[in-house]
């Protein structure tokens, strides 16, 4: 008791925080644990040190071979364009052929190999070699997200493609090798496992509640209003509460949709507006052009029904403490489950405290 005679409760050394305590937490999508492991956010850094790439590029480079009019590999020459510009992948890691005899298996099924087929494609955002999507206006990400959509309808309709991946890797610390800008589009015959898990999550979800797994997240998210960046009519960018990434973040639709195609005019001005905002905060949190590895996730283009899939946009940011250093998953990370340091509410803070002004504007 004080000296009024009140009660005073007094907190345990040892009560449960997770900003200071080591925890575990759940990721319902991939249905795996990550450890979270934040008092390690103190710890001296001895290691690696990346070479920060010069932000100054110039509007075009004769030697690039995605700048309008240029040449790419094997001869083909580019149109001048203006706007955005999508082509087949010069090297294409999916061919269309198909084989006959496209399956063997062995060792009881332990052994197995399966041909595959697909498309890849090429998209330049803009015809600018000094642009990034962060720079680029909230119009010209709209008319990048019109490609999407078309893209997606023109791939979806061959016979032999059963999902369409849309994907960038920005920068040369997530394997870009060059940095004008550009996405990539795989088409494959069949699903990958990465989408296929969050299939599986969602459906089992949805089996059971008959709600939208990412829907209900989203509104808890809205309610507890910690791990939310930013949020208009139509979207809302936040940190995931099982982030592997140390500025991992989700852009979610707050309607149910469950791909690309079905977004109406407002909602992809929204989509627009939304993925802007995040980018800038990216680029402005270490004053770079911020790396990251982006993806979109829809349902399937295999003409089934997925009850209770929500599209949603992924980026996975490798950077840690500065502009030099990353984050790597290897060790425990590889032999046992992802761990991150900082948590997913205090990045969350540093992005939401950045402004919305580019740094270099």
């Amino acid at each position: 008791m004080n000296r009024f005679g009140s009660m005073v409760y007094i907190q345990p050394m040892n009560q449960f925080d997770v900003s200071k305590h080591p925890h575990r937490r759940w990721n319902p999508l991939s249905e795996e644990w990550i450890l979270v492991s934040p008092h390690r956010a103190l710890r001296p850094w001895k290691g690696s040190v990346e070479r920060t790439v010069p932000s100054e590029r110039p509007r075009h480079d004769p030697k690039c071979y995605l700048c309008p009019g240029n040449n790419r590999a094997g001869g083909v020459v580019n149109p001048y364009y203006e706007g955005t510009y999508v082509f087949d992948n010069d090297f294409s890691a999916l061919l269309p052929d198909g084989l006959e005899e496209n399956a063997a298996e062995s060792c009881c099924g332990l052994v197995r190999e399966k041909a595959e087929r697909g498309l890849c494609r090429v998209v330049c955002f803009s015809p600018r070699h000094d642009l990034t999507l962060a720079e680029m206006s909230e119009a010209d990400i709209r008319r990048v997200i019109n490609v999407w959509c078309d893209q997606y309808e023109d791939l979806a309709t061959r016979p032999f493609i059963n999902a369409v991946t849309i994907f960038e890797n920005k920068g040369e610390m997530m394997g870009c090798s060059n940095p004008h800008p550009h996405g990539q589009i795989w088409a494959t015959e069949s699903i990958p496992m990465q989408l296929a898990r969050e299939i599986c999550s969602q459906g089992k979800y949805f089996e059971q509640y008959a709600r939208p797994m990412l829907l209900d997240y989203l509104h808890w998210e809205l309610k507890q209003d910690v791990r939310i960046l930013f949020r208009n009519d139509h979207f809302a960018a936040l940190v995931p509460h099982w982030a592997i990434w140390p500025f991992e973040t989700l852009i979610l639709p707050m309607f149910p949709v469950s791909r690309i195609t079905d977004l109406s005019p407002e909602q992809r001005n929204s989509w627009a507006n939304i993925m802007r905002q995040l980018l800038i905060r990216y680029d402005n949190l270490f004053e770079i052009s911020f790396p990251y590895s982006m993806g979109l996730h829809q349902i399937p283009a295999d003409g089934q029904e997925y009850d209770g899939f929500q599209f949603h946009q992924h980026f996975y940011p490798p950077l840690l403490r500065s502009a030099s250093i990353r984050k790597f998953l290897v060790g425990y990370e590889m032999l046992g489950e992802p761990q991150r340091d900082i948590t997913a509410e205090s990045a969350a803070e540093r992005l939401r405290s950045l402004p919305g002004k580019h740094y270099r504007t």
